[in-house]
C-alpha cells in the first residue's frame, strides 16, 4: 500500500485542518469547561460535507472514502475531541442506513442526518445492563398492526438530545441472545421518546451524552432496518467501521499531545537549558512520535481495507486497541513533560488526558478488542 495521499484526500485534509484551526480549536477549552455542545460548528461542518463522507451524493453525502474520513476525524480530534466524536458517530449512522436500508429509508433519513438544522445521527445500542454483552438487550419492541411499540431505556447515547435520526436496537422476539435483536430507524421527535439523564463526564465534556427513554414509542413498521432478527449483525458491522473512527480520534488526540509536548520542551528551561535537551524528555517525545506513527499506519490500513471492499474487522480492532491504549500513555507522558503546569487547565494536556480515557471504553472496550483479534487469529 502506498500512503501517498491522492489529490482529493489531500484536499479533504487541508480543508478540515484549516476549519479545525480557525473554527474548532479556539472554542475547545470553553466547550470543555462549560459542557457546551458545539451545535453551530456542527452545522458548519455539515455544510462542508463532513457529516456524510462515505455515503453517495444522491442522498446528500460526500463520498470521499474511508481513508479520507479517517484522516478528517484525526484532524478534528487534534483540535477538539468532543467535536470529533460527534462527527465520527454521525458518519457511522449514515453509513449503516446506506448499507442496510431500503431505497425509501435512504432517501428519507440520510439527508436529515448529514445536513440541516440538526445534522447528526445517534447509535442507540448500550443499555444500563447491556454494555459489552450487547446481545443482552432489555429494550423490547412489540408488533402492533403497522407499527412496532418500543419500551425501555438506552444509555450513553452520544448527542442523543440533538440528533435528528437514531438507530435503535431492541428485542423483537424471545429467540436467544442475538437472534432476537432487530434494529429500527427512529426520528427524534417520535411520541413516546424522551431524553433522560445528561451525563456529567470526566472528558469529552463538549459532547452531549444522554439516556433515552422509550415509553410506548410507536415506530412505523417500514422503519425497521433490514429484517427482523438481523439487528445484531448490523450493529457488529457498524461497530467495525466505528472502531476505525475511534482509532482515528486517538491519532488526532495523540498528535495534539505530541505537538504540545514538543512546543513546551523547547521553551521550558530547567538546569540552565530547555528541557528538550534533557535525555529523559527526549525519550518521552521519541517514544510518543514512534508509537503515534504506528497507530496512524494501523488505522489507515484498516480504513484502506474497508474502502477497497476487503475484510477489516480484525484490523479495525487491532488499530483501536493499540491506538487507544497507547494514547493513554502518550497523554500521561505529555502531562509529565509539562510538570506541575500540566496538571492545570492553562495547558491543553490536562484536557487531553481526560478526553483520552473513554476511547478505551466506547465502541467496544479494549478487552472486547482483544477477544475480536484473538478469536480471528484462532479461527484462521
Amino acid at each position: 500500500m502506498d500512503w501517498q495521499l491522492s489529490d482529493d484526500q489531500r484536499m479533504v485534509v487541508d480543508m478540515v485542518r484549516d476549519f479545525a484551526a480557525n473554527e474548532v480549536r479556539p472554542l475547545a477549552a470553553h466547550l470543555d469547561e462549560a459542557g457546551q455542545f458545539p451545535l453551530d460548528n456542527l452545522r458548519k461542518m455539515a455544510g462542508l460535507g463532513l457529516m456524510g463522507m462515505n455515503v453517495p451524493a444522491e442522498y446528500g453525502g460526500s463520498p470521499v472514502g474511508a481513508v479520507a474520513l479517517s484522516l478528517a476525524i484525526s484532524e478534528m480530534a487534534r483540535a477538539c475531541a468532543s467535536t470529533a466524536i460527534t462527527m465520527s458517530v454521525t458518519n457511522m449512522v449514515a453509513e449503516a442506513i446506506n448499507a442496510f436500508g431500503t431505497e425509501e429509508q435512504k432517501r428519507a433519513f440520510i439527508p436529515k442526518i448529514v445536513s440541516g438544522d440538526y445534522p447528526m445521527g445517534s447509535f442507540c445500542l448500550t443499555e444500563p445492563n447491556a454494555g459489552s454483552d450487547a446481545a443482552s438487550l432489555a429494550v423490547r419492541a412489540v408488533r402492533d398492526g403497522d407499527h412496532w411499540v418500543l419500551n425501555g431505556t438506552k444509555a450513553f447515547v452520544s448527542h442523543g438530545a440533538y440528533s435528528s435520526v437514531l438507530i435503535v436496537w431492541a428485542r423483537t422476539s424471545d429467540a436467544p441472545k442475538a437472534a432476537g435483536v432487530s434494529a429500527f430507524i427512529v426520528e427524534r421527535e417520535t411520541p413516546g421518546l424522551s431524553v433522560g439523564k445528561s451525563e456529567d463526564k470526566m472528558g469529552l465534556r463538549g459532547s452531549n451524552t444522554v439516556s433515552l427513554i422509550f415509553e410506548d414509542c410507536r415506530v412505523p413498521a417500514d422503519q425497521m432496518l433490514s429484517e427482523e432478527g438481523k439487528g445484531f449483525r448490523i450493529a457488529m458491522m457498524a461497530l467495525d467501521g466505528g472502531r476505525i473512527g475511534v482509532s482515528s480520534q486517538a491519532v488526532g488526540i495523540g498528535q495534539a499531545a505530541l505537538d504540545a509536548s514538543v512546543e513546551y520542551a523547547k521553551i521550558r528551561e530547567q538546569f540552565g537549558k530547555p528541557i528538550g535537551r534533557l535525555e529523559a524528555i527526549q525519550w518521552f517525545i521519541a517514544d510518543m512520535a514512534t508509537e503515534l506513527e504506528a497507530a496512524r499506519n494501523l488505522t489507515l490500513r484498516a480504513a484502506w481495507l474497508k474502502e477497497n471492499g476487503k475484510k477489516f474487522s480484525r484490523e479495525a480492532s487491532t488499530a483501536k486497541l493499540f491506538a487507544t491504549e497507547r494514547l493513554n500513555v502518550w497523554t500521561k507522558n505529555a502531562v509529565q513533560i509539562h510538570g506541575g503546569y500540566g496538571y492545570t487547565k492553562e495547558y491543553v494536556v490536562e484536557r487531553l488526558i481526560r478526553d483520552a480515557k473513554v476511547l478505551t471504553i466506547y465502541e467496544g472496550t479494549s478487552e472486547i478488542q482483544r477477544l475480536v483479534v484473538s478469536r480471528a487469529l484462532l479461527e484462521e
